[in-house]
């Protein structure tokens, strides 16, 4: 990961107190109740370091520039929204995964990831978090485990309006497959790769889905039924979700907390 010095990162506290993992587990249950979820990836502590923690990093993948950076700053533990032990994934650890593993165990970092409860908390989560980005009102939800927020502008806007305000907002250039003249009333969204929900926004009523990546079959839909669909990118619209949820847990359990943005260009 290049950066220049404190580029990409905000941080928040000083370390004035120290946790346990269970502590810290603890927290992030009670504000996200993870355990209530069905989903891809095991939520929660995905690897135990070893030692009581007063530094916290957060960023949006445990890729290794981040867990890289995480070291650098002196961190304890590292929370992302992406981890590790997806479904369906070879088990073995070898390669870039063993790289990504023993950097972790080698400096004792403990390894936090919450994946679909951080995407749709009410205040936290990054569904809500670009919306708040975006000055977007949470109207309503649809979807599986509500998974898409849904706002009614009170004036109807362009595509190319709203292409415009994802711009300028995200810091890139969304996808716009559609007619861009197209007037927008409902807005729905789901942050992250969520091109396959566009039919449940649809079938909410939306005029325009905004997610985070595109697929071939998503151009087609949209085309055929009429509406607007908006790659604004997967790690664009999920960097702010996993950074307020690092802010938050640090104030209250008052340990140090830093997120550090690697960027990521899909």
């Amino acid at each position: 990961m290049t950066r220049r010095r404190g580029e990409g990162r905000t941080e928040r506290g000083s370390a004035a107190a120290a946790v346990t993992a269970a502590e810290l587990s603890a927290c992030f249950e009670e504000v996200l109740g993870a355990s209530r979820f069905a989903d891809y990836c095991p939520n929660g502590l995905q690897v135990e370091g070893e030692r009581p923690i007063r530094r916290l990093v957060s960023g949006v993948t445990a890729s290794l520039a981040l867990i890289r950076a995480a070291v650098d700053d002196g961190a304890d533990a590292l929370l992302v929204h992406h981890g590790w032990f997806w479904r369906g994934e070879d088990p073995r650890v070898t390669g870039t995964r063993r790289a990504r593993l023993a950097e972790v165990l080698g400096h004792g970092l403990h390894l936090f990831a919450y994946h679909l409860p951080l995407d749709v908390h009410p205040q936290l989560g990054n569904n809500a978090q670009l919306a708040a980005r975006m000055g977007w009102r949470v109207d309503g939800h649809a979807g599986e485990q509500d998974l898409i927020a849904w706002h009614d502008l009170a004036r109807p806007a362009s595509a190319a309006q709203v292409a415009r305000q994802l711009g300028k907002r995200l810091g890139r250039e969304p996808l716009a497959v559609g007619a861009l003249d197209r007037s927008i009333r409902r807005l729905a969204w789901c942050t992250g790769a969520a091109q396959d929900m566009l039919d449940q926004a649809i079938a909410a009523g939306a005029d325009a889905f905004v997610s985070g990546e595109i697929a071939e079959r998503t151009t087609h839909l949209a085309r055929e039924a009429g509406v607007v669909y908006f790659a604004a990118g997967h790690h664009a619209t999920e960097r702010y979700g996993v950074q307020a949820l690092g802010e938050h847990v640090a104030a209250r359990l008052r340990i140090a907390h830093r997120f550090v943005d690697d960027d990521n260009p899909v």
